[in-house]
């Protein structure tokens, strides 16, 4: 009877130990396959937080994302998944600050334009102001936007119209217009029934996206550009309750390993499967065409309205002096990729 009451005893103060080392777990939300770079990079962010409060917080991710795309934000600011990213672009007209990542030429690396991102959007705090309700993790985009199609080589504007292109919306979809191309507004997973049914002929991607979203046999032309002809912008966060209820060393550990920190995560995995989808577009004889000067310049000349529209739009929303936060946006991801 003793050993039973001692052993009750010992089994209640285990428990009564555990209580006070209990776990905080983040319900973590991805519309992404669980192997897609993106999804992969949450994990890493997860494990990394895991470790660092030796296991007091730990992600439970999910096996499939909690709403659509389109809906992830308000499922984070609603405490429907505690931790999520999505693309400005999806809920067009609610991110205006974040649409310079998606202007053309910027950069050639997902890091760089990610972690250039992450330093000059902490500077200025307009930037998470526009995203209410959610704490900010991180901002970040995707590596250099290619135009795939499934019908000609493309190698200047005029070859632009004719065809309809799937877009993600934000900046793309208002630079496509500049352009005179016929674009749709759809999510990325919906890219393989679109092409292979024949409803669009082509869509705007990174590299990556043509063997994440299986359109690497469909997509016969490929066009590059120096700096990409566009980018995405993407938000990391957490739901604001969630944060709220971390302890100061939870919090503390959190914002460590955000920021720059994330951002590099997110950009550096986009970048390795950017390399290796280059490779199976070759196996899968992708004819890639390289932009050459001429039509660079065509582009340049037609979407250089946006910049000015941008910093209009910006500076309405409050952001002080959007040309100079640009100016600085572009400075750092010059020095990135020195």
């Amino acid at each position: 009877m003793k050993k039973t009451l001692l052993s009750m005893a010992c089994a209640a103060a285990s428990m009564l130990a555990l209580g006070v080392q209990a776990q905080t777990v983040l319900t973590a939300s991805s519309w992404l396959a669980p192997t897609h770079t993106t999804s992969l990079a949450q994990k890493e962010w997860c494990d990394l937080l895991e470790t660092n409060t030796q296991g007091r917080v730990k992600c439970n991710i999910l096996p499939r994302g909690v709403t659509p795309p389109a809906g992830t934000y308000d499922a984070v600011k609603n405490g429907l998944a505690d931790l999520s990213f999505t693309v400005h672009g999806y809920t067009p007209g609610r991110f205006v600050h974040t649409q310079m990542t998606e202007l053309p030429f910027l950069g050639n690396s997902a890091e760089s334009i990610s972690v250039a991102l992450s330093r000059v959007s902490g500077k200025h705090p307009e930037f998470a102001a526009e995203h209410q309700g959610v704490k900010v993790l991180t901002l970040f985009s995707h590596g250099p936007g290619i135009v795939f199609n499934t019908k000609r080589a493309i190698t200047k504007v005029d070859d632009l119209s004719g065809l309809k292109f799937r877009v993600g919306g934000g900046m793309v979809n208002e630079m496509s217009k500049t352009l005179n191309m016929n674009v749709t507004l759809k999510p990325a997973p919906d890219s393989y029934e679109l092409l292979s049914s024949g409803v669009m002929d082509g869509t705007l991607f990174p590299a990556e996206s043509t063997e994440s979203f299986k359109i690497d046999k469909i997509i016969k032309h490929a066009t590059t550009f120096p700096g990409g002809l566009y980018n995405t912008s993407f938000v990391f966060m957490m739901n604001q309750a969630k944060y709220d209820k971390l302890s100061p060393e939870d919090k503390k550990a959190v914002d460590a390993i955000s920021g720059e920190t994330a951002a590099r995560m997110f950009g550096r995995g986009w970048d390795k499967v950017d390399r290796r989808a280059f490779a199976l577009m070759q196996a899968n004889n992708v004819l890639v065409t390289k932009a050459d000067a001429k039509f660079v310049a065509e582009v340049k000349a037609k979407t250089a309205p946006l910049e000015q529209g941008w910093i209009k739009a910006a500076e309405a929303k409050g952001l002080k002096d959007p040309a100079k936060v640009l100016a600085e946006f572009r400075a750092e991801i010059a020095k990135l990729e020195k």
